[in-house]
């Protein structure tokens, strides 16, 4: 890496949570350039899931999924109002460059990350890279999670903290990215608050517009040579998943966390 050399390549899957994010990192990094892949179908998240978790469990976490979606546009105003407040952009920017790859894990991909010479990757709300694709990267990667790692890793952070009434770690993560999940190094945490009118549709993104400080903090010190890698916090290492419709029902009615 040289000194002159602030090129910053986002790796994603798309959506709403990731744009917003990607356009305010773009205007502190006008060097950005991003590489999308194609979703992973529910079939597929499905079948790895029942793999894991059992069919049971599976489907009532796709169903939970279904359910949210069906109740997004009783949302939307509070969408609005996140992005709003944080004064930031719910569609990419069209001068941003963007360009497309089925897995950001092909070998395609990888060689396009090299001839780009990064001198660092951001990623968010994409794949899990595989060991390959993290050997033959060339800059460090960091990672955006939306929940405080060790304790809520994977999925749905920020609402299973509400679950479990440890409302103090509500927040984000940013960390190095290894070989598991959510389990690299610590570079920055955020704790957030979030209203009484949000649910597990609107706590991803609670949580990545209030995180986009902590995200530049990141990208700065990787940019510099300045990564300032920390142990995770003290405590229990437990890998999340979306809930069950009976479970999130459940919370919702005798927790009032939706």
């Amino acid at each position: 890496m040289t000194d002159f050399n602030n090129r910053l390549l986002v790796m994603t899957a798309g959506g709403l949570n990731p744009n917003v994010m990607i356009n305010a990192l773009a205007g502190r990094f006008p060097d950005i350039h991003v590489f999308q892949e194609e979703p992973e179908s529910k079939s597929a998240i499905l079948r790895r899931r029942a793999r894991r978790l059992g069919w049971i469990v599976a489907m009532g976490q796709m169903a939970t999924m279904i359910a949210s979606r069906l109740g997004k546009r009783f949302t939307v105003r509070r969408g609005n109002d996140i992005i709003a407040e944080h004064g930031l952009s719910p569609d990419l920017h069209p001068a941003i460059p963007v360009t497309q790859f089925t897995s950001l894990n092909d070998e395609n991909c990888r060689t396009a990350a090299n001839l780009l010479k990064p001198a660092a990757i951001f990623t968010i709300s994409c794949r899990l890279l595989t060991p390959a694709t993290l050997q033959a990267l060339q800059c460090p990667v960091i990672n955006f999670h939306a929940g405080i790692n060790p304790a809520y890793r994977g999925q749905m952070g920020g609402y299973w903290a509400l679950v479990e009434k440890d409302r103090g770690n509500f927040g984000a993560t940013v960390h190095l990215v290894d070989k598991g999940v959510d389990t690299g190094a610590t570079l920055y945490e955020k704790r957030l608050k979030p209203s009484p009118s949000d649910t597990i549709a609107t706590y991803p993104l609670l949580l990545t517009a209030g995180s986009v400080d902590i995200a530049v903090s990141a990208i700065e010190d990787a940019l510099s040579g300045s990564l300032a890698p920390q142990p995770p916090s003290p405590g229990k290492s437990v890998l999340r998943f979306p809930p069950t419709i009976w479970t999130w029902l459940w919370n919702g009615l005798t927790k009032r966390i939706w």
